[in-house]
């Protein structure tokens, strides 16, 4: 019996690797015997470095760089020698998780995550993937590019430390410096939103950062100030490109100051370089999994797009969860068999999350007992 075990991070809980590695266990306490091959997914949130450095057989370096609010904290990049890339995701230093309770968007910036880029240009990167999502800030990653070079400047002429406080205060910029000009970029995401409106990276991501529904039109305001100044700098409108909008605008100033550039949907990046199509049609069960299934998982996250390559190859598929909510026929729609929740007593969230792996692997094993019930019953796929 070939078994895929692809599931996403479970946030906060386990990255993708270590959540395949408690499936795993949770298969192998009841069949022992089977081929499981772990593909651990991302989609250019948390467990990208990791994905695609264990497909390209990289290895995962780290540095010290600044978090959203300037503190000192080791954070991971992904290098892959053979062919010179560095893989970088927003999440690693300038992500939710390194600020937990103390979201502060007016501070947040995403200048650590420059300072990653700026150590791989250092070792010689030719190429830089970089991962949108997950990012604690709205600064339109202006951030990340003062730690490149640019220089930002108030209507004063005063250069501007940047963060999400300061797009209102930005009158001009100053590119000269601006390193990463001479290699190739992906920038890989799974949002197409906007910059600015109803849609767009405050009004839509803004909350999940922290602000809150009274300082919204301020933010805007200085998104919609800090654009008009980047595309009177560059003489051309990048607001509206699909994707603008994603980790608090950090699409727009990508899009807006990088030359060499292409955009790669996050997880058809990973399921590219893994090849995950092909194997999955060589299964007899596919797994996959999050900490949380709602409609968001609905729109290209990781989960929704191995199920649909396992439907493509008329494969069972079941998700974990560490929570559901949302109508179930929408996953069934998309290839999920079921979607299983992974806890299994009363606890609170901060018990599951604490427990997340040894939750994942009874789960697992549960799920095996009973397809192994259907399987006896000449239910299974062969």
């Amino acid at each position: 019996m070939k078994v895929i075990v692809a599931p996403d991070s479970f946030k906060g809980s386990m990255t993708s690797a270590e959540a395949c590695s408690a499936m795993e266990a949770g298969i192998r306490s009841v069949r022992p015997d089977c081929d499981i091959l772990s593909i651990p997914v991302a989609d250019g949130g948390e467990g990208t470095v990791e994905a695609i450095a264990r497909i390209e057989n990289g290895e995962i370096l780290t540095e010290t760089v600044l978090d959203p609010v300037g503190r000192n904290v080791e954070a991971e990049y992904g290098w892959i020698g053979e062919s010179r890339t560095a893989i970088v995701e927003t999440a690693s230093a300038s992500g939710l998780p390194r600020l937990k309770e103390e979201l502060n968007p007016a501070e947040a910036s995403t200048y650590g995550t420059g300072q990653l880029i700026q150590t791989a240009l250092d070792k010689g990167a030719e190429h830089i993937i970089l991962g949108l999502g997950g990012s604690a800030t709205v600064d339109a990653g202006s951030g990340c590019f003062q730690a490149l070079g640019v220089k930002f400047y108030d209507e004063k002429g005063a250069e501007l430390d940047m963060n999400g406080g300061a797009l209102h205060k930005v009158a001009s910029i100053d590119t000269t410096a601006l390193c990463g000009q001479d290699v190739s970029w992906t920038i890989a995401s799974d949002v197409t939103n906007p910059l600015l409106g109803p849609d767009g990276a405050i009004a839509v991501f803004g909350p999940q950062k922290g602000v809150s529904r009274g300082d919204r039109d301020r933010y805007e305001t200085g998104m919609e100030n800090y654009a008009s100044v980047v595309e009177r700098h560059i003489g051309y409108e990048k607001r509206e490109e699909p994707g603008s909008g994603a980790a608090g605008g950090f699409g727009f100033t990508l899009f807006s100051l990088l030359d060499r550039m292409e955009v790669e949907n996050g997880f058809e990046l990973v399921a590219r370089l893994g090849n995950l199509e092909e194997r999955i049609r060589e299964a007899d069960l596919v797994l996959t999994g999050e900490g949380k299934m709602d409609t968001q998982t609905l729109y290209g996250k990781g989960p929704i797009g191995i199920a649909r390559l396992a439907k493509k190859a008329e494969a069972p598929c079941v998700a974990f969860a560490g929570a559901i909510e949302g109508e179930m026929d929408r996953f069934k729609e998309e290839g999920l068999s079921v979607v299983l929740p992974i806890v299994d007593a009363p606890m609170t969230v901060a018990e599951a999350i604490g427990a997340g792996p040894a939750l994942l692997q009874r789960a697992s094993r549960r799920m095996m007992e009973v397809y192994g019930l259907k399987q006896e019953k000449g239910e299974g796929r062969r």
